[in-house]
């Protein structure tokens, strides 16, 4: 995804900084990298390298691209890392490394960036585009303590949003679905079947064929290289969403993103709505709890007293019919 839109804000005549991940590019790569953008001259793509784990080497480059095109506009954050495991089979390593990647090297950005964005000159703030996921908003078997990194981002940005837009700096969190890399160039240089996934053996609780642990394994296997949701025409959006004067918190890309999330809500709503009898106030919340307990008191001893009226009603009304009933023999004995 950061490949196809660093190639989209390009092909709008952007100025951009590619960054690369220092483990898998060099620098003299990262610099002689220039997509053939129509219009685009490789002047204006600068090649960087940075590993988010590292506050150094992010600060580095966002001084450095302040310094060689001399402001930042937008900030977008295609970092990301997970495992493909049970809960259980994955060690404390590769748990804290999803957390260093996805929520420290987020937070990372965000404290090196913020006061840059927040002192600029008549209020031009700057735009955070985040990506996260639709594991950032339900559960996903067999990826756990990744989408508990998706969720801290997610949290993370939603409250910051609060703090910062005094100062016009707008953030959305960019969820994709299931999304297949469809660049010309994809079949030269093609990705793992799983990505920037790793793939952690399942231990023999997990390890069968129908294992809910292994759901995430399986749908990417299912998948192959038909995703359904564009990596080309979802940077474009991204490149939009970017030059949006009021955009969402969250963007959701492709139908299963959509669907998934959906569905995710309702369920929710539905179990409020099952549950909610067990809800009980608290704290201030007890005055209101005794009023209404007083209000049901009064409210039955009423209603008692209205049916002891009824009694004593329907009583009279037998009485009167017995002494008419007895009137009545009266007058026949008389006859």
């Amino acid at each position: 995804m950061g490949r196809s839109v660093v190639k989209a804000a390009l092909a709008h005549n952007d100025l951009v900084s590619a960054v690369g991940r220092i483990f898998e590019h060099t620098l003299p790569a990262m610099q002689n990298w220039s997509p053939s953008i129509p219009h685009s001259p490789p002047s204006h793509c600068l090649g960087l390298l940075c590993d988010v784990r590292v506050r150094e080497t992010v600060d580095a480059v966002i001084k450095k691209s302040i310094a060689h095109w001399g402001r930042i506009d937008i900030i977008a954050n295609c970092s990301g890392y997970g495992v493909i495991g049970a809960c259980e089979d994955q060690d404390e390593y590769e748990i804290r490394n999803q957390f260093e990647t996805n929520f420290w090297g987020t937070l990372n950005i965000i404290h090196l960036s913020l006061p840059y964005f927040r002192t600029r000159p008549n209020g031009e703030g700057g735009r955070y585009l985040i990506f996260s996921s639709t594991s950032g908003a339900l559960g996903v078997p067999g990826l756990g303590p990744y989408c508990a990194t998706k969720y801290a981002v997610e949290g993370l940005i939603e409250s910051m949003l609060y703090e910062i837009d005094t100062f016009n700096i707008k953030a959305t969190l960019v969820e994709p679905g299931h999304v297949r890399r469809d660049e010309p160039d994809s079949k030269i240089n093609p990705l793992p079947t799983f990505g920037h996934f790793f793939i952690k053996p399942a231990s023999e609780p997990y390890s069968g064929p129908t294992a809910p642990a292994g759901h995430a394994k399986r749908m990417v296997q299912w998948l192959g290289d038909k995703q359904p949701t564009s990596a080309v025409k979802a940077a474009e959006l991204v490149w939009q969403l970017g030059h949006c004067s009021y955009p969402p918190l969250r963007l959701l890309l492709g139908s299963y993103a959509v669907e998934s999330v959906r569905d995710r809500l309702r369920s929710i709503i539905e179990e409020i709505e099952d549950w909610k009898h067990l809800s009980f106030p608290s704290g201030g919340d007890g005055a209101a709890m005794k009023q209404d307990e007083e209000s049901r008191s009064v409210k039955e001893e009423n209603e008692e007293r209205d049916d002891e009226r009824e009694d004593e009603d329907m009583q009279d009304d037998d009485d009167g019919e017995e002494k008419d009933g007895e009137a009545h023999e009266q007058d026949q004995s008389t006859e």
